[in-house]
């Protein structure tokens, strides 16, 4: 990256012209004074599938930056490289593609390559991207075969942990039990229904946030329920909320927001662009759930009661079959029907 200036220990990185990046000192490695510019020219490139993942690979002569966003009203991912200029002589498509579409490059200004990548369903179900040697890869998450609970992998994660108390209710109630008890009820209710149940933590022990993303990274779940209580310097802040990053994983936040307050809990709000750890990762729908406020005295009963515990839990089981129902509504069929017939065919 091309570095421009140091405010503090944040380090100033020029994308391209106009976009400019702030990346923490001890982050970065400086090379020897002197060197040029980042750049590239774009190779040609490949679309192709296996049996669990659409791929698109950008050969380029270097690693370069880049930025990448799901957006929706066409569903889409655009991912953008900054310092490559377009060389592409063609891309192939080849047979077996389940999500991508008919994928395509814009150059927008010299020093940035955008690539578009149209996707066949309007839920998205994830992407990662990353260097293999000097290529860029972009890997698309198929939805399920079956959009049910049945034999989907499932991470609940219980909030704080171990020296990691959380919030603290007027009775003494404390967050990290709370949640975790709240889990261990949703990963039963889950398994009622079938679904396979990945917990980040079943027990009361500290696990940084990195660690919980790790984990999560490396199994792939299908979706994530990350469980916490709320608190307010007000006791009269009651009522639950659910909490999301990217846009194109609002549904799933909604749905169990909505079934949240089917409980009988007021409906404190739907945040979007919440900018936490473990809504970052881009590879599999999540979601925050703060079920509660703790520092009110009447949800803190709710919180603390067993029998409500189990009911918060069933209806964040129903938020996951509800996000499932809606995704096969707003399946295939729609994108088809928006296609070219030569394209459908």
């Amino acid at each position: 990256m091309h570095l421009t200036g140091r405010v503090g220990n944040q380090y100033r990185v020029q994308l391209a012209a106009g976009q400019l990046a702030w990346v923490p000192q001890e982050l970065v490695r400086l090379l020897p004074p002197g060197g040029f510019v980042p750049s590239s020219l774009t190779g040609s490139w490949s679309v192709a599938g296996d049996s669990l993942y659409d791929y698109v690979r950008i050969p380029l002569t270097q690693r370069l930056p880049y930025r990448s966003q799901l957006l929706q009203n066409p569903a889409r991912l655009v991912v953008e490289i900054f310092g490559a200029t377009s060389n592409t002589n063609w891309i192939t498509q080849r047979a077996g593609l389940k999500e991508l579409g008919a994928v395509y490059y814009e150059q927008p200004q010299p020093d940035m390559f955008r690539l578009v990548l149209p996707l066949r369903h309007r839920q998205s179900w994830g992407y990662h991207l990353g260097y293999q040697s000097n290529t860029l890869v972009v890997q698309v998450t198929r939805p399920p075969a079956k959009l049910r609970l049945r034999g989907l992998l499932v991470a609940v994660d219980a909030g704080h942990g171990g020296t990691n108390v959380g919030a603290a209710g007027a009775s003494g109630a404390r967050e990290k039990d709370l949640t975790l008890a709240i889990a261990r009820q949703l990963r039963q209710s889950l398994e009622r229904q079938g679904a396979r149940v990945l917990m980040t933590r079943e027990t009361d022990t500290s696990l940084e946030i990195s660690e919980r993303v790790t984990i999560l990274r490396r199994q792939r779940p299908a979706m994530l329920v990350s469980i916490h209580v709320n608190s307010s310097g007000s006791p009269t802040s009651q009522g639950t909320s659910a909490f999301y990053r990217y846009v194109a994983f609002r549904p799933l936040a909604a749905a169990l927001y909505a079934q949240m307050q089917g409980t009988g809990l007021a409906g404190w709000g739907l945040v979007g662009n919440f900018n936490f750890g473990l809504n970052g990762p881009t590879e599999y729908p999540n979601a925050l759930v703060e079920t509660a406020f703790v520092s009110n005295p009447e949800d803190e009963k709710r919180l603390t009661d067993p029998v409500f515990q189990k009911r918060m839990a069933e209806a964040m089981t129903r938020g996951l079959k509800q996000f499932l129902k809606a995704s096969r509504a707003n399946g295939l069929r729609g994108w088809l029907l928006k296609q070219p017939a030569e394209e459908r065919d």
